[in-house]
């Protein structure tokens, strides 16, 4: 009899990504074995994001979807998990829309999977089993990484902010940071199987350790990380410029292991609506810490985010975003029309005094202009750089192409000689061109790595 099949669609962050494969590993202890798409699964677990409304469209419209599989295939079974399955709302229409699904789960008892199937096959009907809150911190969970040399570790869960347009904090739950010796043994671990390029993720990544006791901060966290033997580079997602202190500033200057991409969500350029978001500072308090960053760390390559659109967020409020755009000149900026986040304070305010649509469009075009003018000009400057670059693989839109990243998060796009083989090699480039969103460049010397062995991808947590 052969193994049991899933597939696991996943929306939304980092984050996200990172509990699929936790789900992964804890499937493929049962005995299951990854299928090519839902059409071939046994299983099909969807991992929602309620971050914005087009994530959530999208969810809903794909769990719809699996009906008509479902009704094709008797024995298939349907899992919703995530962000999305902690709001009542969520719940409330799957079981009025959506009673094809057999279970629902949250974040925060995801490391229950296999006991939440067996009840699930038990009932025959949809069970919900949606934690309000988290416990402890689960460690030496199973793991299904994805092949490759970059690699994701949680290093810290859930988020205290309480924007007022966020859900995060209703979703993921507060703050809870996993002991500096749990992800450095992880980070190890990693490095053992030939993982050199790893991301330090959290909601707030630079609140990492306030919780602890003793408490523990990012900067030795990173500093430690990058020391590990066979580690070459790590990242960081996403930092709150309220919390970004000089330790941190210091300890990226001072070792070339650690990116200098720095992504440091803004989110508007204007005082009045950064208190109305209580996102805990000026925009003063924001242009100086990037100078305080930049007067550090001068290659410095600066993303953030920006809504549009907020509740009551007038002309001048606008007008004073643009001018912050074009003072600091952001190497690329994710922008967002304001998407209201049902329970938050700004869905209240959004009732009584939105922006209308038009404006937010137009405005959100102007805004655009802007930035992709000044990305480009901030990807010309690399035009002549030597770097050394990750190949991540082949191009999704041209198999002419290789596609690579940067140390520093810039994509780097190579011609690709079908004779030579340079998936997951770091590789010395020189950057010929510059697009907005990316640079060319051709190889510029031999790989500086090994090929990696062949190696089983289900690894067990530290």
């Amino acid at each position: 009899m052969s193994a049991p099949r899933y597939f696991i669609r996943t929306y939304g962050c980092q984050m996200n990504e990172r509990d699929s494969e936790i789900l992964a590993g804890q499937l493929e202890q049962l005995g299951y074995r990854p299928a090519k798409d839902e059409t071939a699964a046994d299983l099909v677990v969807v991992n929602t994001c309620a971050v914005r409304h087009s994530a959530e469209s999208h969810a809903f419209g794909y769990i719809g979807g699996l009906k008509e599989l479902k009704d094709q295939r008797r024995g298939l079974r349907i899992a919703v998990a995530g962000c999305m399955a902690q709001e009542p709302e969520t719940v409330a229409w799957l079981r009025r829309h959506a009673p094809h699904v057999d279970l629902v789960f949250g974040t925060h008892n995801l490391h229950r999977l296999p006991e939440l199937l067996e009840r699930a096959e038990a009932a025959g009907e949809m069970v919900v089993d949606v934690w309000d809150s988290a416990g402890e911190v689960q460690e030496h969970l199973p793991s299904r990484r994805r092949a490759g040399r970059r690699a994701f570790v949680n290093v810290i869960y859930g988020c205290d902010k309480f924007c007022t347009f966020c859900i995060v904090p209703y979703t993921r739950g507060r703050e809870r940071s996993r002991r500096p010796e749990a992800v450095l043994e992880e980070v190890r671990a990693l490095a053992a199987e030939g993982f050199s390029d790893v991301t330090l993720l959290g909601q707030n990544v630079n609140s990492y350790g306030h919780d602890l006791d003793p408490a523990a901060d990012l900067a030795d966290l990173l500093t430690a990380a990058a020391a590990v033997p066979g580690i070459r580079w790590v990242r960081y997602l996403t930092s709150h410029p309220k919390d970004f202190s000089s330790r941190l500033i210091a300890a990226i200057a001072g070792d070339p292991r650690i990116t200098r991409h720095l992504h440091l969500p803004v989110q508007s350029g204007s005082t009045p609506v950064l208190k109305r978001m209580n996102r805990k500072y000026t925009a003063e308090q924001y242009r100086d810490l990037v100078a305080r960053i930049r007067a550090a760390i001068p290659d410095v390559v600066l993303t953030t985010d920006i809504i549009v659109g907020f509740p009551g967020e007038t002309e001048a409020d606008f007008a004073a975003t643009l001018d912050l755009v074009r003072d600091l000149r952001f190497d690329a900026a994710f922008t967002f029309l304001y998407s209201a986040r049902a329970g938050t304070p700004a869905a209240r305010w959004e009732a009584r005094e939105p922006v209308p649509n038009p404006v937010k469009k137009a405005r959100l075009n102007r805004l655009m202009e802007l930035q992709y003018a000044i990305s480009l000009e901030a990807n010309q400057a690399w035009v002549g750089r030597q770097e050394v670059v990750l190949v991540e693989g082949v191009s999704r839109k041209n198999p002419g192409v290789w596609s690579a990243r940067t140390r520093d998060n810039k994509v780097v796009l190579l011609d690709r000689d079908p004779g030579v083989e340079l998936a997951d090699r770091f590789v010395p480039v020189r950057i010929t061109g510059a697009r907005t969103f990316y640079l060319t460049g051709e190889v510029a010397g031999a790989p500086l790595d090994d090929p990696l062995p062949p190696r089983d991808v289900a690894l067990p947590l530290a």
